[in-house]
């Protein structure tokens, strides 16, 4: 029997991290499809090899960062427990890789493409997981702490905080140092708007995302005897609230019905385990409605050039949903409790700050040795031609 769990648990979390590992497709043509024609080869080429870089960093380093173990032992170590601790470091590594896959799509059609491999690298292998050991792994006693301060540890169940506001907030201060694009908003105080490529490959983006997020939370127990059905339902839940506040706040704008979905399932991230569907629902539609509040004045009034408004949907939907576990947790809202408000806050905080400020370091020091920007001329051929030097789309045959 002992034998037969260890088989079904590493079946269990390596199905979790396929599907999370779909999810970078997810990311990938949500980017595609949002940036302009000149640059959704850039979007495809960035998130595979981001997630390469991050495969390997986060093997050396970042692993042992976050959990104090690592892999420089025999194969047959490893391949103990039917390889159970390789599994759960290809799912956590999947969570890991979001965080530059969230960034991509802030700095997108404008940055250059090797320095934003070395952020990923410092990203990945350090600041990551130096809070992920902190939230997940008891580090530096925080959690116990916090306990004794308010009665509960900070909980996070699948990374509203740990991944979505992290890489939200890291993003943040890349996308102020990189500066808007190129004619994106006037002398004048006019504003050019720069619509999505294609609506068909945003939603085929926002779709892989959506489905490869049951992954993200129901196998982020771990282990089989853990699944709990009230994550799966809370994640569903989260997502069509997120998709309705989104329609109604954003006038049927497909762009926004399209995010919204996933701006409900990063808020319920955290909560998911808790919360009573009714409960996920309100989230959901709070962060729908948060989403598209905030990146239509982040764009326009604050004339912040956030691409895919990954500061919005996860910096700040990711914020609500750490806060809101503490809310909708609690058995006075219908949750099963075992929350408390007072850690959520302080603990959403640190992550925040401690992402922030990550990104203020990493990007501060890329634009003032390397430079992270494309040139004028780079920016207006577009980075697939300046990068990569094909377009997603060629004109015409060679002429021989």
């Amino acid at each position: 029997m002992e034998a037969l769990k260890q088989g079904a648990d590493a079946l269990f979390i390596l199905l979790g991290g396929i599907m999370v590992l779909a999810m970078h497709a997810g990311f990938a043509f949500l980017e595609l499809g949002t940036v302009r024609r000149k640059n959704q080869v850039n979007a495809l080429v960035k998130i595979l090899v981001d997630f390469s870089v991050s495969t390997v960093v986060y093997f050396l380093v970042g692993y042992g960062v976050a959990y104090g173990t690592h892999f420089f032992v025999g194969a047959e170590e490893l391949a103990a427990k039917n390889g159970y601790e390789l599994v759960k470091f290809f799912f956590l590594l999947t969570f890991a890789a979001a965080i530059p896959a969230i960034i991509s799509g802030g700095i997108a059609e404008r940055a250059r493409f090797w320095p934003q491999l070395i952020a990923t690298a410092v990203i990945v292998g350090f600041i990551y997981p130096f809070f992920e050991g902190i939230a997940w792994n008891q580090h530096f006693g925080v959690q116990a702490w916090l306990k004794g301060l308010t009665g509960a540890e900070f909980h996070d169940f699948a990374g509203s905080v740990v991944v979505h506001a992290v890489g939200g907030w890291i993003a943040l201060p890349a996308v102020l140092l990189l500066g808007a694009r190129a004619n994106r908003y006037r002398k004048d105080g006019g504003i050019s708007a720069h619509p999505p490529s294609s609506i068909p490959f945003l939603a085929l983006g926002a779709w892989i995302l959506t489905v490869g997020w049951f992954g993200f939370n129901v196998m982020s127990a771990q282990t089989l005897d853990k699944i709990s059905g009230l994550v799966a339902v809370n994640s569903l839940m989260a997502m069509v609230g997120g998709t309705l506040a989104a329609l109604v706040a954003g006038k049927n704008d497909p762009g926004f019905v399209h995010n919204g979905p996933l701006a409900g399932l990063v808020a319920v991230c955290a909560g998911s385990d808790l919360m009573h569907p009714l409960g996920a629902l309100v989230v959901g539609a709070v962060a729908g409605a948060l989403f598209v509040t905030m990146f239509t004045l982040t764009q326009n009034k604050w004339k912040i050039d956030d691409v895919l408004g990954v500061w919005p949907l996860h910096g700040l939907c990711g914020t609500w949903g750490g806060i809101a576990a503490g809310i909708f947790g609690s058995k006075a809202m219908g949750g099963l409790g075992g929350v408390s408000l007072g850690a959520q806050l302080i603990g959403t905080a640190m992550g925040v700050a401690w992402a922030a400020a990550g990104g203020l370091l990493v990007y501060g020091v890329l634009k003032a040795t390397v430079g992270m920007r494309l040139s004028q001329e780079e920016e207006y051929d577009g980075a697939d031609i300046s990068i990569h030097k094909i377009s997603a789309t060629p004109e015409r045959e060679a002429n021989w």
